[in-house]
């Protein structure tokens, strides 16, 4: 694992807002708005952005927090801007602050926390 960054450093993620990233459920379409669900995807993606550049060949990040704060909704079509922030490093696991605005208003703020481990200890952990 590279040690590249430090606290307070920063990704950003943008996503337009798409049907699929709406709420639906096995019961149907529920509104056009950005889920819960597909907006923790995204901002935990935005937070992978500092594992893509700090594992190595062997290694791999694995998600194990997100909190989500969602505040209000941003409709299909919107645009949403993430912004992760490291807020501590301890040996291999890197915990971030983020907040996604969209249309300059705060939409969801949480934590979100991966560690990165050895392939091979994961593919241990998961049996395979």
């Amino acid at each position: 694992m590279q040690h590249l960054f430090q606290p307070g450093d920063t990704r950003h993620f943008t996503r337009i807002v798409r049907p699929e990233d709406c709420a639906s459920f096995d019961s149907g379409h529920v509104h056009p708005v950005y889920a819960t669900f597909a907006l923790a995807r995204d901002a935990e993606w935005c937070c992978r952005l500092f594992v893509l550049e700090m594992k190595d060949e062997t290694e791999e990040g694995i998600g194990t927090r997100l909190t989500i704060e969602h505040l209000l909704p941003a409709l299909q079509g919107s645009e949403v801007i993430f912004t992760a922030t490291i807020s501590n490093l301890h040996h291999h696991e890197i915990t971030c602050n983020y907040e996604a605005h969209s249309g300059g208003r705060l939409i969801a703020t949480g934590i979100q926390v991966q560690k990165i481990l050895k392939k091979e200890k994961l593919e241990r952990i998961f049996g395979l």
